[in-house]
């Protein structure tokens, strides 16, 4: 390894997509999806006193709470003030799909609880996002995205929905993706949806946003929410976090609650919150999380006192050297980008050391495998809960999208729902009980345990865009992103972190101090022109899609990094 030197939209939106989804398909979509305005006139000239002076404008959830705390702003004013910065950026990154139509009165609600002398915590009265494949028992849609489950009812908000409302946040609206958590085909492109369209990277637009958690990680970017929440199998919230200059915290698995948020593979699933800051991402956590009975009582329940700005003196941090190359994934004008900012930890008191956590090549397919046995069985177990829908099954989502072809397959198929299909779905299974194995075996014990104790590392780094999601994603281990700034081009750049489980707080930690020394935040300025559309793949005209999904199925090899969508280079 070698150094280099040194839209508009309503409280449902369809959006358009990351290559320009302008224009066909929507109108049906936006029939389909209804909503109602985002602010009166009267609201927003209550607000104007404060709103020009943006005060709330870059805050910190701390900053937001001093503020309120003050009386200098209320949350109803902070609320309006963020919806107002949907309606004029949505239409530009469509990072939101929907807004929640009771947003002013819950933010009304916690005002009046600030005045009687309750304030709940650090969250009371601050807005967030949530991706559009998390439970909220509200006037909002669930629907990772498709249009087969609008109009579906959730039996009640997810776990970490639950908490974060009981903390006071408010639940600002639905944050877009990449449809299915970027698990129904081999499309060529991150972000997209039938409902929202495309999302665009605000800093510059045509650099890949990633998936599948795009929204969640273009919305704290560009201060159209305090915060987010997204989720991840494999790189759903480090990649975009990455791509678009925020934090992601991909916490391990256990520590946070899954009830309530289309699968993808219980193994691999998890929420995570995805800000502006690390202080941020270290309230959120607390907030979010509900530790297993088993791993309880080795979990904080406040990561704050972790952030240190010496936190990095004396830490030896592993620097996982494969994934600075090509083949993969390394990004050369981002790794400049990554070298200033390790240059900066070695001035903090870190010693940096060359380390290999495995070839992940050795596990790609059996990851893949996994995941297409626990999604055929865990999506009907979460489908049997739902109300006003017939879809129950893989098959039903299958069928599903052959007859909205128009508006679902226009650009891209449904090879993984049908390979998926294809499986057993049955976890006893010995091709998925060997796979599953491979998977732990190489991740864990030859893979993050031995380089952790081999080297006597305290966590291991590796450039955002790469394939690096992965090691910790299989693992089930502690991993985040953390941005470090942008290339002259404009790309944001990012260093993936990641650790053994249960090490959010040492990788906080060290990641607060890096961002105290660097200062990373810059705001986006929308940079360049969106992509031009992609070509219509012609799945519609005829049987094409079922055909490819038949022959992709069952012998297909992986083509794609899960993590970062990338093709490999075999």
């Amino acid at each position: 390894m070698t150094k280099p030197k040194s839209q508009g939209i309503t409280h449902s939106s369809t959006g358009v997509s990351r290559r320009a989804f302008l224009g066909a398909g929507m109108a049906t979509s936006a029939a389909v999806l209804g909503g109602g305005a985002l602010l009166s006139p009267a609201s927003e000239a209550v607000a104007h006193h404060w709103d020009d002076d943006h005060l709330w404008m870059e805050k910190s959830i701390p900053e937001l709470q001093r503020l309120l705390h003050s009386g200098r702003m209320t949350s109803r004013e902070l609320t309006q003030a963020y919806l107002r910065q949907i309606r004029t950026l949505n239409p530009k990154v469509h990072a939101v799909i929907e807004t929640n139509p009771a947003a002013l009165l819950l933010a009304s609600q916690l005002d009046a609880e600030r005045r009687w002398g309750r304030v709940r915590g650090p969250l009371h009265g601050i807005p967030i996002l949530v991706k559009d494949n998390i439970a909220t028992k509200d006037n909002m849609e669930t629907t990772a995205g498709s249009l087969a489950l609008v109009g579906s009812r959730v039996p009640g908000d997810a776990r970490v929905i639950a908490q974060l409302r009981e903390a006071g946040a408010i639940i600002l609206g639905k944050a877009n993706l990449s449809e299915w958590a970027n698990f129904r085909g081999f499309q060529p492109f991150n972000g997209w949806t039938a409902r929202g369209g495309f999302t665009y990277n605000p800093y510059l637009l045509s650099f890949d946003v990633c998936g599948s958690s795009s929204g969640s990680a273009v919305a704290p970017a560009a201060n159209m929410c305090a915060a987010a929440v997204g989720t991840e199998t494999d790189g759903s919230i480090l990649c975009p976090a990455g791509n678009n200059l925020i934090v992601g915290v991909k916490p391990s698995q256990g520590l946070l609650s899954q009830r309530g948020i289309i699968p993808i593979a219980a193994s691999q699933d998890t929420a995570g919150p995805m800000c502006r800051t690390v202080t941020d991402a270290a309230i959120m956590l607390g907030a979010m999380q509900s530790p297993t009975r088993e791993i309880a009582p080795h979990v904080p329940r406040d990561y704050r006192p972790f952030l240190r700005r010496n936190a990095l003196r004396g830490k030896r941090i592993g620097v996982d050297r494969r994934y600075f190359t090509p083949d993969f994934g390394g990004e050369p004008d981002l790794i400049i980008e990554v070298w200033k900012a390790m240059d900066a930890m070695e001035n903090l008191g870190a010693t940096l050391i060359e380390t290999d956590t495995g070839d992940p090549m050795e596990y790609f397919e059996a990851e893949f495998t996994v995941l297409l046995y626990e999604f055929k069985a865990q999506i009907a177990e979460y489908l049997a809960t739902l109300r006003r829908t017939k879809l129950r099954t893989l098959a039903d989502l299958i069928a599903f999208n052959q007859e909205h072809c128009a508006e679902e397959m226009k650009y891209a198929g449904q090879e993984i729902f049908e390979m998926a299909e294809a499986t057993s779905g049955d976890l006893h299974d010995p091709d998925y009980v060997e796979a599953r194995k491979l998977c732990l075996r190489r991740t864990r014990e030859e893979g993050i345990d031995a380089a952790l104790k081999r080297d006597k590392l305290d966590a291991i780094i590796a450039p955002s865009y790469s394939y690096a999601t992965s090691p910790a994603a299989v693992a089930g281990y502690a991993s985040m992103a953390v941005p470090v700034g942008l290339t002259p081009e404009g790309k944001p750049a990012g260093i993936w972190m990641y650790g053994g489980f249960l090490q959010e707080a040492k990788l906080l930690g060290i990641a607060y101090a890096l961002e105290q020394e660097i200062e990373p935040r810059r705001q986006p300025q929308f940079l360049g022109e969106a992509p031009a559309p992609p070509p219509d793949a012609g799945l519609c005209a005829t049987n094409a899609n079922a055909l490819r999904a038949e022959s992709v199925s069952g012998s297909a090899r992986l083509s794609h990094h899960l993590g970062t969508g990338k093709p490999f280079k075999r």
